[in-house]
């Protein structure tokens, strides 16, 4: 009886060794390049060459990458087709289609003369009020929050239609360092302290 014990239980262990947990990551990867396109179709313009960011936080970034790109490396072929971020929706579209009207129509002119800025978070602050002429400051803060709602909602669509809610938070992030890329020379954006750029 001891035996067959000792049998069922080594036997228990081996499955329990022989089971596979498949973990969902983030394919960050996938994500930078969602984000590389949509935020080039909202600005209407090609990035920029170089970095905004400083050289600890371009060497954080480009280690996440080559991680991300080494478990990319490590997923089968068929998992590995799987990661790639869904951002052609209908309500995705009709987010980008208010924003790159608003981009256009308000923003451009909001960024161009420094009142506004990008934050790091992948929302846009309100950076100097001043820097506009009285009738442009009345609207300034609706202009803002309607981006601001806009962005939200179009992270967390994102996640949503890629099956994951849970990666709002990084898809928002991952858009955020894509904003700061794009942005034009002469735009402010903030640094991971807080501090305000020009670039």
């Amino acid at each position: 009886m001891k035996q067959l014990n000792a049998v069922l239980i080594f036997a228990a262990l081996i499955l329990l060794g022989a089971c596979v947990t498949i973990n969902v990551y983030f394919p960050a990867a996938a994500a930078e390049r969602a984000a590389e396109k949509f935020v080039g179709d909202v600005l209407g313009e090609p990035k920029e060459e170089g970095s905004l960011l400083n050289p600890l936080e371009r060497q954080t970034g480009s280690a996440i990458y080559r991680i991300a790109g080494a478990l990319d490396f490590l997923i089968s072929d068929a998992q590995a087709q799987q990661a790639e971020i869904e951002i052609n929706t209908p309500q995705i579209n009709a987010i980008k289609a208010r924003m790159s009207e608003r981009q256009k129509l308000q923003l451009n002119s909001l960024f161009d003369a420094g009142a506004i800025g990008f934050g790091s978070d992948g929302l846009i602050i309100i950076r100097d009020r001043s820097a506009v002429s009285l009738s442009e400051r009345r609207s300034l803060e609706s202009v803002v929050a309607d981006e601001n709602r806009d962005r939200k909602a179009v992270y967390r669509e994102i996640a949503v239609a890629n099956g994951h809610p849970e990666w709002e938070q990084d898809i928002q992030e991952t858009f955020g360092r894509e904003w700061v890329r794009n942005a034009r020379k002469g735009w402010y954006y903030q640094d991971s302290s807080g501090a305000w750029r020009q670039k």
